[in-house]
């Protein structure tokens, strides 16, 4: 019942910094080219994880890795956290903060979906549930008011970033079996790093690059150490100590943070539709909470 309750703790936090993130990404992708900044997050983000993993790691307890093992961790760095974020990124880009939010939230029903065919993980009626009335909460907070249809392109790789993220999810829960989720995040980002520096060098022959502002490298600063190093931990923590599908649940909390972050930071008004929808997705994640961490 704890490790539930903390892994609940966990996923929340994660889905919240994110709900953020999309504020922050839009105002720096003014200046820094999406791969570019993606990579940059990268390696901000390898060199707190790998301090702190090396800080914490005794020589007992260090792994011996197999090819096998490379073989998923590199799996891990490039479906998740290349060509999703990557994804993710662009599509902010060619559309807006309100559309990445919404159309980002249907990872939950993606992640349940690969865990019942990857993870073996029983779809109950309650996960259904569940992931409708999360769902129909998130679709009254963020409305239906999208530009999806003046930013196709963008909508479109948006969807690609949900489906990429939820595979990352239920690998993530499938190597937690033989890693700890900071040895995981580690070298998946990693991995990521290769994977996107070459596209990044080849952006930038293109796209100006401008960081002579401080909101800018603080943005960034943010991206890397907060949204990365953080946020994937905290994710991956948490779904390694809960089921998959239930723990997707948690993914709703993003865009009810993001839209009370729109209110805090660039004055978007809450209306009472914020109020409906919020009381929908804590009711979605507590069908399936109440259940999983009963005795």
């Amino acid at each position: 019942m704890k490790n539930h309750l903390l892994g609940a703790v966990y996923l929340s936090l994660a889905a919240s910094i994110w709900g953020g993130m999309y504020v922050v990404s839009k105002y720096v992708l003014d200046f820094v080219p999406p791969l570019t900044l993606v990579l940059f997050r990268y390696i901000i983000a390898f060199i707190v994880l790998f301090f702190i993993l090396k800080i914490t790691q005794s020589n007992k307890t260090r792994m011996r890795f197999q090819k096998n093992d490379w073989v998923l961790l590199g799996w891990i760095g490039f479906i998740g956290y290349f060509v999703s974020i990557s994804l993710q990124f662009i599509g902010t880009k060619l559309s807006d903060a309100h559309t990445g939010a919404l159309i980002t939230s249907a990872t939950p029903a993606f992640i349940v979906l690969f865990a019942r065919f990857v993870l073996k993980e029983s779809l109950t009626i309650r996960k259904l549930v569940a992931l409708f009335v999360a769902t129909v909460g998130v679709i009254i907070v963020v409305g239906l008011q999208s530009n999806t249809d003046h930013f196709f392109w963008g909508s479109l790789i948006l969807v690609g970033a949900a489906v990429t993220w939820a595979l990352l999810s239920v690998y993530v829960k499938l190597a937690s079996s033989r890693f700890s989720i900071l040895t995981i995040t580690t070298y998946a980002v990693l991995f990521a790093i290769f994977f996107t520096a070459p596209l990044a060098v080849w952006e930038l022959q293109s796209n100006e690059l401008a960081l002579n502002n401080a909101y800018v490298v603080l943005g960034i600063l943010y991206l890397g150490i907060v949204s990365t190093a953080g946020a994937f931990f905290l994710w991956n923590k948490g779904m390694e100590m809960m089921d998959a599908g239930i723990g997707s649940l948690f993914f709703f909390f993003q865009p009810l943070v993001g839209s009370f972050f729109g209110w805090l930071l660039l004055g978007e008004q809450l209306d009472k539709n914020f109020f409906i929808g919020g009381t929908f997705i804590l009711a979605g994640v507590f069908i399936v909470v109440t259940k999983q961490t009963n005795p």
